[in-house]
Order: structure tokens, then C-alpha cells, then sequence
């Protein structure tokens, strides 16, 4: 498959999806970024047009269905998107307190991690579907594997990304349309930095970033990293329901508030 020559992603203002966007930025290849904060878009579109990509930015949130979908549509009409990567999300959960991540915590993660996404990727099937080509990422968590008892707002909205992507990618493979899910599990960003307590087999955002940018440039269906992690997660999910429910509430994964 030839490298993808433009290229959107949402929640590219830091993090990941900063990450992201240097690594595919390049001349000739044109960004379309979308954040919600427009301080840090400018500064990842100043890194990309540096190295010579053409970078356009937009600062809206994923929430706003309509906002996105006309930004998005403008954006395919004057040059083709082949390469969308859902990448915006929040994490909410149980603080080191006690409390609870509440309705408002739960609904908000669902309204970004799941709904957002789908904001910014329907928008792009019928044009993808009509060329028989075009790339979707999607940024899902090795949590979506298993219910975790001190963030299941997370858990549920990233699940429920995962499923998403999986029901894309069977759905637009016969029309030529690569389809990623990504899982990966903790690294250095001010999101996994609110994390309390063991991290593990943490790795550096370079090193989450390098593996996604390779997992999407080969069209790998599935990229879930670092495995031993994933692959814990997943036993635990095909236990007993019991014994899982004993096995996760040993594992403590609180999270504090944001700044």
C-alpha cells in the first residue's frame, strides 16, 4: 500500500495524535487536524509544516456531530481524505478519593471515545466506499478487552469503539477500505500520567506513536500493544465471571481528576 497523502486526525492538539501527525507530516502530504484546544493545534500544526507538510486545522470538539461533519465534508471536497484517524478522547474513572466518576463522567468519555469518533468517520464512508479506497484508524485501549471496576465508563466507550471498528472493517474490506483497531495499553501522556498507582509494562509516547504509525501504514487489521498486557486482559475476560471480577479488583488503576 503507498504512505496515505492526506491525512486527518482528530484529537491532534497533544499526545498521540501529535505524535501522529509529525510522523505522517512530509512534503506533499497535506494534514487536516482537528482538537478541541486551539493553543496546542497550532503548535502540532507549526511541528508539521516544518517538516513540509501543507497542514490545515479546524478546533472543534468531537462532540459537535454537525460542526465536524461540515468541516470534514469541506475538507474532502477540496482534496480526498485518504487516511482518518480517530484518535480524540477523555478518560474519567474513580479518583484516589473515592469518588465516583458519576453520570456526567460516564456519558461525557461515551460522548467523545464512541460518538466522536463516529462524527468524524461517517462523514467519509460514502466517498471511501464510491473509491474503493481509503484507511481508518481507530484509536481504541487494550481496556476494551475487559470491564475494569475503577473506570468502567472508559472501558465501556472504548469497547464499544472497538466493536465499532471490528463491524468496519468486515463491512469495507470487499470495497477496498483498510480498516485498524488500535489497543494500545499505558504510556507517557498527560492523559496515562493521571493514572494512580502501577502502570504496567508502561512504554513512551515515541514508542506507542511508532507503533501505531506502522500499524496503520501496513493496514494492519488489529494492533493491540504491549501484547503481554492485551493478552492478560483478554484471559481474564474469558474467566468465570466471578473469579475476573476478584482478579480486576486487584488491580488498581484510580484516576485523577483533570487539571
Amino acid at each position: 500500500m503507498s504512505p496515505p497523502r492526506c491525512v486527518l486526525i482528530s484529537g491532534a492538539s497533544r499526545g498521540l495524535g501529535a505524535a501522529l501527525a509529525h510522523r505522517f507530516a512530509a512534503p506533499g502530504v497535506a494534514l487536516r487536524l482537528v482538537a478541541r484546544g486551539a493553543e496546542g493545534l497550532a503548535a502540532t500544526a507549526a511541528r508539521c509544516a516544518a517538516k513540509g507538510a501543507e497542514v490545515e486545522t479546524a478546533a472543534i470538539d468531537v462532540r459537535d456531530g454537525a460542526a465536524l461533519a461540515a468541516q470534514v465534508s469541506a475538507w474532502e471536497a477540496a482534496r480526498p481524505i485518504d487516511c482518518v484517524v480517530a484518535n480524540a478522547g477523555i478518560s474519567r474513572g474513580i479518583a484516589p478519593d473515592g469518588s465516583w466518576e458519576g453520570l456526567e463522567g460516564a456519558t461525557a468519555q461515551a460522548a467523545v471515545n464512541l460518538l466522536g469518533a463516529m462524527h468524524l468517520i461517517e462523514p467519509l464512508l460514502p466517498s471511501m466506499r464510491e473509491r474503493r479506497a481509503g484507511r481508518i484508524a481507530l484509536i481504541a485501549s487494550v481496556a476494551s478487552y475487559r470491564g475494569l471496576p475503577d473506570t468502567p465508563g472508559y472501558a465501556a466507550s472504548k469497547a464499544g469503539l472497538r466493536i465499532y471498528g471490528e463491524g468496519l472493517r468486515a463491512a469495507l474490506a470487499p470495497r477496498g477500505v483498510r480498516v485498524t483497531v488500535v489497543m494500545p495499553g499505558f504510556f507517557d501522556s498527560a492523559m496515562g500520567d493521571r493514572w494512580v498507582g502501577r502502570r504496567p509494562l508502561a512504554m513512551s509516547l515515541d514508542r506507542a506513536a511508532d507503533i501505531t504509525h506502522r500499524a496503520i501504514l501496513r493496514g494492519d487489521r488489529r494492533c493491540a500493544f504491549p501484547l503481554p498486557l492485551a493478552a492478560l486482559l483478554r484471559v481474564l475476560d474469558a474467566l468465570p465471571a466471578g473469579m475476573s471480577d476478584w482478579a480486576v479488583r486487584r488491580m488498581r488503576f484510580r484516576i485523577a481528576p483533570e487539571a
